[in-house]
């Protein structure tokens, strides 16, 4: 007889952020301890620092399929998004900048902000299964934008875009073409040479979404572009984003893309199952998951059921100790429906009840068994509740 595991918290929401690989937290130790040194000081404190910052470059580089000297560090993908958005305009004349109209809002927000410093703007419409919609693209393309930002997989729905064969198809515009790929990083494959040579000129990654510490990023950057930095100072990251380095942060990024990078063979896999496994529980419940039939992140799921409202659910599933979402994180506290389920052409009704489940590495069969039979519950109740107040 198989005894089932007593019931814990289970974390569902990944694509927030992912809990700290203990490999990852043993290399950061020292740095937050023991070891002190300013990267830029000549003394032997200062020159373990600088090695320190050269081996994570290094492995992160190595993780992306790049060149060292093309990883930039930031403090967020955040910061490495308006980097090169803010960076890229600073060196161009206004002209058109075109972004996917499901971009994350550290896209969107600079992107406006140059829209009010002379620069036409536009977005990329998806179709309903939250793909680029090709013959729209290519005609904007013959408009010969300047800038071009699509991101590799959606942190909402998790769809996955073909940008080596946008990227490409912008070449003959001479579009300066940037990709977010924050969560696609460790959940797929991602090569910087492969993208570069088909037209892609600069990714955005971040650490806390492969399980290291937040207050860590790379903008990878093909050194053909000049950016202006957007932090002026001592001239840090090749002058183009000053700031003394957040040595233990950086470290730990390091490690965590290291291990990424070989675990990318793998863990697709088992969360796709996983993914699998909680899909055919949702539909049997009657929930509408949304680009269903699109090419998705192995660990994502969106989804919503009539009539109930998303953050309501989120709140009582919170309640029975299950850990999911309403949407993205960082637009949590905007009660408006998901831009990126407006976008798909989604009724505000039915994006209202929009909620996000992330896998992540260490989510195991159990525990969907156990959200599944929450959610029935949950949902049956909140059923009953409409029922009863539309009667």
């Amino acid at each position: 007889m198989m005894v089932q595991p007593l019931f814990q918290p289970v974390y569902l929401d990944h694509n927030a952020t992912t809990p700290l690989d203990p490999a990852v937290l043993a290399a950061m130790l020292p740095w937050l301890n023991s070891l002190c040194g300013n990267a830029s000081s000549r003394h032997e404190y200062g020159r373990r620092a600088r090695l320190a910052l050269d081996e994570a470059r290094q492995k992160v580089a190595a993780a992306l399929g790049a060149h060292p000297t093309e990883v930039l560090f930031t403090s967020g993908g955040s910061e490495a998004n308006n980097l090169f958005i803010k960076g890229a305009a600073a060196s161009l004349k206004p002209g058109l900048l075109a972004h996917s109209a499901i971009e994350h809002p550290c896209v969107l927000k600079p992107a406006a902000q140059l829209a009010r410093q002379g620069w036409a703007v536009r977005e990329i419409a998806v179709d309903a299964a939250g793909q680029v919609k090709t013959a729209e693209y290519a005609e904007l393309l013959r408009e010969k934008p300047k800038l071009l930002s699509v991101m590799l997989a959606n942190n909402e729905t998790g769809v996955v875009q073909d940008i080596a064969a946008l990227a490409a198809a912008a070449r003959t515009s001479g579009a300066w073409f940037h990709s977010d790929v924050v969560q696609a990083f460790g959940k797929l494959p991602v090569d910087f040479r492969v993208l570069n040579a088909a037209g892609v000129h600069a990714l955005t990654v971040s650490a806390h979404k492969i399980n290291g510490p937040k207050g860590a990023a790379a903008l990878v950057l093909d050194k053909r572009i000049e950016l202006q930095p957007q932090i002026a100072g001592g001239g840090h990251e090749r002058g183009l984003r000053s700031g003394t380095e957040n040595v233990p942060a950086i470290v730990g990024f390091g490690v965590a893309a290291e291990l990424a990078a070989q675990r990318v063979a793998e863990l697709p896999q088992r969360m796709q199952m996983l993914k699998n496994r909680l899909e055919s529980g949702l539909t049997a419940l009657g929930a509408r998951i949304f680009a269903v039939d699109a090419l998705r992140l192995p660990n994502t799921s969106y989804f919503a059921f009539p009539d109930i409202d998303g953050e309501t659910l989120v709140g009582k599933l919170d309640r029975e100790g299950f850990a999911v979402a309403s949407g993205a994180a960082c637009s949590s506290a905007n009660p408006e429906p998901s831009h990126v389920l407006r976008a798909m052409g989604v009724a505000p009704e039915i994006a209202r009840g929009a909620v996000r489940v992330s896998l992540g590495a260490s989510n195991m069969e159990h525990e969907i068994d156990q959200f599944i039979n929450a959610l029935q519950i949950t949902v049956g109740r909140l059923q009953g509740l409409t029922a009863v107040v539309a009667h």
